[in-house]
C-alpha cells in the first residue's frame, strides 16, 4: 500500500475584500495524495488552485480545516513541512546576481541539505538536467527556458518527498515544456508525491494519475483522466473539463 503523503480535510480560506465582502477562495476542499502519485489540479482562473497550493506550501494559513504533509501539520509544524516539500511557482523569484550553480547551492543549504553533500548533489543535478553550459552564468543573463529549468532544479535540489508545481510549463516553448513534463513524470517512479496545477489539459491527461477539478473553491470531480472523461461522456479531457465547470443550462444559452 502506498504511503499517504498529503491529507487535506475541509480546507477553507476566506479573504475580506473591500468591494466584494467575504470571499471564500477555498471552500471546504478535502484531498489525499499518495507517495508515487501525481495529482493534477485543474480549474479556471480564480477557482482556488493556487490558494490551495500556497496553503500546502505554508505560504498562507487556512481559515479552517487541516492539511498534513507526511503527517506534519502545515500550521502547527510549518518549518517541518518546509523541509519536506519543494514548491515551484511562476511568481517565485530567483536572485539575478547568483549563477545557476550558486543558486542551487544556496537553496540546498537553506533547505537543510547535508552540508558535506551539497556540492555533489548540485553537480549531479546540473548534469542530470543538462545545465552545464550555463552553470556559471548569472541568472539574469539566462533565457526564460533556462530560468525555468533553474527554478525547477531549485525546487528539487534538497530531495524533498513532496513536490508542488504551480504552472511549471507556463511560458515555455513546446520542446522545453515537453522536457519539463518528462522530468516531472520521473518523480512518480522515484516515489515522490506530486501536486501539479496546469491550464494545459493535454499535459494533465498525459502526466497525472488522478485529477481534481476545482470550481468555486470546491472540488467538483476527482478521478483518473479516463474516469473523468467517462463520467462526463466526453472523448477528451478538455470536453470533460468544460462540462464540469459549466453551470447547467449555460451552454444552451
Amino acid at each position: 500500500m502506498s504511503e499517504r503523503a498529503i491529507e487535506v480535510r475541509d480546507l477553507v480560506k476566506v479573504y475580506s475584500d473591500a468591494s466584494r465582502g467575504e470571499v471564500r477562495a477555498v471552500d471546504g476542499i478535502s484531498l489525499d495524495v499518495d507517495c508515487g502519485e501525481i495529482m493534477g489540479l485543474l480549474g479556471v482562473n480564480g477557482a482556488g488552485k493556487t490558494t490551495t497550493l500556497r496553503i500546502l506550501a505554508t505560504v498562507l494559513q487556512p481559515t479552517s480545516g487541516t492539511a498534513l504533509v507526511m503527517g506534519r501539520d502545515v500550521v502547527g509544524d510549518a518549518s517541518g513541512v518546509r523541509r519536506l516539500i519543494g514548491y515551484y511557482s511562476s511568481t517565485t523569484a530567483l536572485y539575478p546576481r547568483l549563477t545557476t550553480r550558486e543558486t542551487l547551492e544556496f537553496f540546498a543549504r537553506v533547505n537543510g541539505y547535508r552540508a558535506d553533500r551539497v556540492k555533489q548533489r548540485v553537480e549531479s543535478l546540473i548534469e542530470q538536467m543538462d545545465m552545464g553550459r550555463f552553470a556559471g552564468v548569472w541568472v539574469d543573463k539566462l533565457s526564460q527556458g533556462m530560468k525555468q529549468k533553474v527554478s525547477i532544479a531549485r525546487t528539487i535540489v534538497h530531495e524533498p518527498a513532496v513536490l508542488i508545481f504551480d504552472e511549471p510549463t507556463q511560458g515555455l516553448d513546446v520542446l522545453n515544456a515537453h522536457e519539463m513534463v518528462d522530468m516531472i513524470s520521473g518523480f512518480r517512479t522515484s516515489g515522490h508525491a506530486v501536486i501539479y496545477s496546469t491550464h494545459i489539459l493535454a499535459e494533465a491527461e498525459r502526466l497525472c494519475d488522478r485529477i481534481a477539478v476545482i470550481h468555486g473553491g470546491r472540488i467538483s470531480a476527482c478521478g483518473t483522466p479516463a474516469a473523468l472523461m467517462g463520467s462526463a461522456g466526453s472523448a477528451t479531457l478538455e470536453q470533460a473539463f468544460v462540462k464540469l465547470v459549466t453551470p447547467p443550462g449555460a451552454e444552451a444559452r
